[in-house]
């Protein structure tokens, strides 16, 4: 499998940009106990993957606000101060990339569950991203992983092969997605551990 990489696909959030909502709730709420609880019952992962899928932020928003009426104003923070909930690219994993593309030995994509609608405020704020031959966002192509039609897209977009590819990800279930179409997995956890996996698999 080694000599056979010809592709290594990134995940993005999570990977190499730091999202997290909790950046923005922490200067909401008071208590962690409250920023659990309204990301885990109001606006829940599940809610946001549909903005993923090309959901517009509006929609989104207006059928949460008459769900929870009294968390109106939390709920309109989500998309309307979004931006506050980008913390830095992860240097180390940006470094990562940095190799790999002054090395040229691989091809280097990215495929990202990402609302069309943000997104392009990500490739302002974050230069390394101009370091891929190409981007798949969900929320553009209204699929998202683990949905293996958006595997098989970015194969056939980019004409690469399955096995001669490794993929990502911090999502053990997008990592299982991948997987099942004969695409290489690297379950990402930390940019040391990944690097490690890199030199094993000889791309590093």
């Amino acid at each position: 499998m080694t000599k056979q990489i010809d592709t290594v696909i990134f995940d993005l959030g999570g990977v190499l940009i730091d999202w997290n909502p909790k950046h923005l709730y922490r200067k909401i709420f008071e208590d962690e106990k409250e920023i659990d609880y309204f990301l885990s019952e109001i606006c829940t992962p599940e809610w946001n993957e549909q903005q993923d899928a090309g959901r517009t932020f509006q929609e989104a928003t207006e059928i949460l606000v008459a769900q929870h009426p009294k968390f109106e104003i939390e709920i309109q923070a989500f998309y309307g101060r979004w931006k506050e909930m980008l913390g830095g690219e992860i240097e180390k994993t940006v470094d990562i990339l940095n190799h790999l593309h002054q090395k040229k030995e691989h091809r280097l994509l990215a495929l990202t569950n990402w609302s069309a609608e943000s997104f392009p405020y990500a490739l302002e704020q974050y230069g390394f991203l101009q370091l891929f031959e190409g981007i798949l966002v969900s929320g553009v192509e209204k699929m998202k992983k683990p949905d293996p039609k958006i595997y098989e897209l970015i194969l056939d977009r980019y004409q690469v092969l399955a096995p001669r590819s490794v993929f990502i990800d911090d999502s053990q279930r997008n990592i299982k997605g991948a997987e099942a179409l004969g695409i290489n997995g690297i379950h990402f956890q930390s940019s040391e551990q990944l690097k490690t996996d890199l030199a094993d698999l000889g791309i590093l």
